[in-house]
């Protein structure tokens, strides 16, 4: 099964960058991986809050395909811990689905189009984190689940 992350904006950060990269190399090994950044919307001081969750939606749906499985990393979804994440990540991977994509929208979150279209939402935390951080949590967190899915020494109880 292909996995798509697919993101509003880009990491600018290097460290952030570099801890990216690191786990989307280590991840090579067990799923095949798509990063795909959206660009930022440009002049948004004129766009009112749902102005701007709109456009950012239609960029969003044009990078989904109707067989993917949608998954939305909201602050309103289901938390797991990391076992729960790898036992999701497993059933999905049995299931009919071509792809599963996990999208992170932009700072107000998600249009209502985008919600419709989802199939699941799940949060990282109840806090809330920089979109450039989240990146590199999800990318540790999938590393993760993929580990204890084969039994690997990477995740501690």
């Amino acid at each position: 099964m292909k996995i798509t992350f697919l993101t509003v904006g880009k990491t600018e950060d290097a460290y952030l960058k570099e801890g990216v990269d690191k786990y989307v190399k280590r991840l090579k090994h067990y799923t095949r991986l798509e990063l795909a950044d959206l660009p930022e919307l440009k002049n948004t001081k004129a766009l009112t809050e749902q102005q701007q969750k709109a456009k950012e939606a239609e960029l969003i749906l044009k990078k989904i395909s109707p067989t993917d499985y949608v998954v939305l990393l909201d602050e309103k979804g289901t938390e797991l811990s990391s076992k729960q994440f790898a036992a999701y990540l497993e059933k999905r991977s049995l299931s009919t689905a071509a792809s599963l994509v996990f999208v992170v929208g932009g700072p107000y979150g998600f249009d209502r189009s985008v919600y419709d279209r989802a199939n699941d939402r799940l949060s990282l935390s109840q806090m809330t984190f920089s979109h450039q951080m989240i990146r590199l949590f999800f990318t540790e967190q999938l590393y993760r689940a993929f580990t204890i899915l084969k039994g690997e020494p990477y995740h501690h109880e």
